[in-house]
């Protein structure tokens, strides 16, 4: 057994209590033995790695609940020039980035296959914990349908990324078996058009209701979870009629489908930063000509959705759509869901025990409690204090996962 000790620091544990001020975390091996003030530890009679928190705060490794570790901005034109063998180490990089701002766990919505996972698992290369989707399932015509109207197919393809194009049911059904034959561990339905589409708009409804009804069945014939990309008002809807588990960005929600959400306990994960960073790269210029007034028309518009959607109670999970934007900026959604109205404690829960639960895997992630998983976060700032802190990568100091060291960037 290898111990490790976490000490001298502030300990805000993920479940919603109190800080508690000099604690510890003994961690052996991958696991936490305990997470609690220091005065009433037995600290086991061995060696010990000892990591001094230097006065910082402890807090659980983050888990963003929807980003894309494999893409830089989805331009079309790298899928055209670029060897398919960059697409992988470009995700190098990314993964680097999202470790670094603190984050430990993702739930890919889209590009990265089982092989990258497989990878991070047995040590091959530094990432975080994944949970993947693969393929998201879209519609001829839809938002993952990459074809473009000169009859250029714009798609990454290579063995162990499914096409994900189908339509009617018996299409849907084996679309959802091939993804999972691939290794998905949640399946992604794209419900609506998207901002970034070349040939739909977000208010679009995708797949009818008889078609996400069969989606939802497969996924749970494996017991798989679902997640459901929706911007309109009527996506959105179907999808939570049809059984989805959480809906992704939710621009166009209205009181409808935000009581729908609540009866069903749907998660909605809000994905501000991106239509921030959206507007911000298309007032510059930087967008395609097909991206820009969406982008532009739709940050206001979102945001004040989001906030009516919080406010009335609906449960939000910290993601981003990184991949999308820029990769390594993941905490800075936390501030956004604290404009929106949510306290600091309630953010950092989004991106922790909340989100833990979004993705299932609240049985080893997501707390700073004995039987978990040692991923453990310290920054240098108190986030309570500063909820935006934590966007900032340099304030976060420590960060661990399973038990092993990632970054440390403190003077000694």
């Amino acid at each position: 057994m290898a111990y490790s000790i976490i000490h001298n620091g502030t300990l805000i544990n993920g479940t919603g209590s109190k800080p508690i001020k000099n604690a510890v975390i003994l961690i052996n091996n991958n696991t936490i033995e305990y997470a609690g003030p220091e005065d009433t530890l037995n600290i086991p009679s061995t060696n010990i790695t000892k990591i001094d928190a230097e006065g910082g705060y402890i807090l659980p490794g983050f888990i963003d609940s929807h980003m894309h570790l494999m893409t830089n901005g989805f331009h079309m034109e790298d899928t055209m020039y670029n060897p398919l063998s960059l697409f992988f180490y470009n995700g190098l990089e990314n993964m680097r980035l999202t470790t670094n701002a603190g984050v430990t766990t993702v739930r890919d919505a889209g590009l990265a296959d089982y092989g990258v996972k497989m990878a991070v698992e047995n040590g091959l290369i530094t990432g975080p914990r994944m949970q993947i989707s693969i393929s998201p399932l879209s519609i001829t015509g839809g938002h993952f349908d990459f074809w473009l109207k000169s009859g250029f197919d714009m798609k990454i393809s290579y063995p162990g990324y499914p096409d994900s194009i189908c339509d009617g049911i018996d299409d849907v059904r084996r679309k959802v078996r091939e993804v999972m034959r691939a290794g998905a561990e949640v399946i992604k339905v794209m419900a609506t058009g998207g901002v970034m589409s070349a040939n739909d708009s977000p208010e679009h409804p995708q797949f009818s209701m008889e078609e996400f009804k069969v989606i939802i069945q497969e996924a749970k014939t494996r017991g798989l979870k679902t997640m459901a990309h929706a911007h309109g008002a009527e996506g959105i809807k179907n999808s939570v009629k049809a059984g989805i588990d959480s809906i992704e960005h939710g621009t166009y929600i209205d009181e409808e489908a935000i009581e729908m959400i609540l009866k069903k306990n749907v998660y909605l994960v809000p994905t501000l930063i991106t239509q921030k960073y959206n507007k911000i790269e298309a007032e510059s210029g930087s967008l395609e000509d097909y991206r820009v007034e969406d982008a532009i028309r739709i940050v206001d518009i979102h945001r004040e959705n989001i906030e009516k959607a919080y406010k009335a109670g609906v449960t939000m999970v910290m993601g981003t759509d990184c991949g999308v934007i820029e990769h390594g900026v993941n905490l800075q959604e936390l501030g956004l869901l604290c404009d929106i109205g949510m306290k600091p404690m309630d953010a950092i829960l989004s991106g922790t025990k909340v989100a833990a639960e979004c993705l299932g895997w609240q049985d080893k992630i997501g707390t700073l409690e004995a039987g978990k998983l040692a991923d453990v976060v310290i920054s240098k700032k108190d986030p309570l204090s500063d909820i935006h802190s934590l966007g900032n990568p340099d304030n976060i100091e420590v960060v661990i996962k399973g038990g092993k060291l990632l970054k440390d960037i403190r003077k000694h």
